[in-house]
């Protein structure tokens, strides 16, 4: 039998190189709803921190009310604030997932199109974007986002807890003379001044130096990923 003839092999579609109107304002609905998430967990976040902020207005207070005060409610609103930041953590996961989208549609669909440039439908970002629709997941961790928030904001409230902690030890009821009578005006009930001063100590030095090796862990992070599209 003769051989069939040999077929001609069919043309590859090139992919599409611009946006259609329709996919264009599609797109731009889907940046307002993900400004409009990232603005409504934007203010979740403000509120944590406000009351961070009120409840150590209430403790400095409390213990500068008069001289016999004691600094407990100081020691107290550090656990308090402590519970805020795990919260604000939290939330600022699911924040980041909504801020990263909107940033990610501002410097790769917008930002070309400002300069002239078609943003073309089959680059690199559509691929990433599309992949965290189908499979959404947190863009960084839960230590990082505390690391985050302790350099941003929880960490300057921490730092005046713990001076206006020591000013009340060096102040009332007298000023302090002696370096040994600290201990005795740090003392809680049964609780030695030494175990309590000790414990302050290690308590802020435990977020500082969290919040270093997190800083670290960032730096890290960015230069593994050089100049790759990534979110977070």
């Amino acid at each position: 039998m003769p051989s069939p003839q040999p077929r001609e092999p069919e043309p590859v579609k090139a992919g599409r190189l611009e946006f259609t109107a329709a996919e264009i304002g599609a797109l731009a609905h889907l940046y307002r709803g993900e400004v409009y998430r990232s603005t409504v967990w934007r203010t979740r976040l403000d509120s944590s921190t406000n009351w961070a902020v009120v409840t150590t207005g209430i403790a400095l207070s409390a213990t500068y009310s008069n001289a016999e005060a004691s600094p407990l409610p100081m020691v107290l609103v550090g656990l308090l604030v402590t519970v805020f930041l795990l919260f604000e953590a939290r939330r600022y996961r699911y924040f980041n997932v909504w801020r990263a989208r909107a940033r990610l549609l501002e410097t790769d669909f917008y930002a070309p199109m400002i300069r002239g440039e078609g943003p073309t439908p089959n680059a690199a970002w559509t691929e990433l974007l599309a992949k965290d629709y189908r499979n959404p997941s947190y863009h960084i961790s839960l230590a990082r986002a505390i690391g985050r928030r302790l350099r941003r904001t929880y960490g300057w409230i921490f730092a005046i807890q713990a001076i206006a902690y020591y000013g009340k030890l060096a102040i009332h009821p007298l000023p302090l003379t002696a370096v040994s009578d600290i201990w005795d005006r740090a003392s809680i009930g049964p609780i030695p001044g030494a175990i309590v001063v000790l414990a302050g100590v290690a308590f802020h030095s435990s977020w500082v130096l969290f919040a270093f090796i997190t800083r670290r862990m960032e730096i890290a992070d960015r230069h593994t990923r050089h100049k790759l599209i990534a979110m977070g």
